[in-house]
């Protein structure tokens, strides 16, 4: 199995970038697709970003398309999202999550494996 932490949250101001990562301890991580999902004050955590376990494959959510990038570095066992012109609604708790498998998917019940969390506030 696999245990994610996230890093690099922080306060950012509306159109600025920022970088998150998640490290995995444990083995086999090219065996794990992996997933970002975020969760606002009131609302239900949504999916973000997925990619598969050879990089090959990615999803990404509508709102996010085209701002968010997600890779991940096999050699350091990470997976990092590269946020773009970050607005005010992007506001929430950043969690990276693993699932065993090659196929992406935008459900978090898929995943078996969570992160705590990050969190990422854009002002305006």
């Amino acid at each position: 199995q696999v245990q994610p932490v996230e890093t690099g949250g922080g306060l950012v101001q509306a159109g600025d970038s920022l970088r998150l990562s998640c490290a995995t301890s444990g083995r086999n991580f090219s065996s794990y697709s992996m997933g970002w999902f975020r969760q606002a004050p009131g609302k239900d955590r949504e999916f973000v970003a997925a990619i598969g376990w050879s990089g090959g494959s990615s999803l990404y959510a509508d709102s996010v398309k085209g701002r968010f990038t997600i890779s991940r570095d096999s050699a350091k066992n990470t997976v990092h999202l590269q946020m773009n012109s970050l607005k005010p609604e992007d506001t929430a708790v950043y969690y990276c999550a693993a699932r065993r498998g090659s196929s992406v998917y935008t459900l978090s019940e898929k995943y078996d494996y969570w992160g705590q969390g990050t969190q990422v506030t854009v002002s305006s």
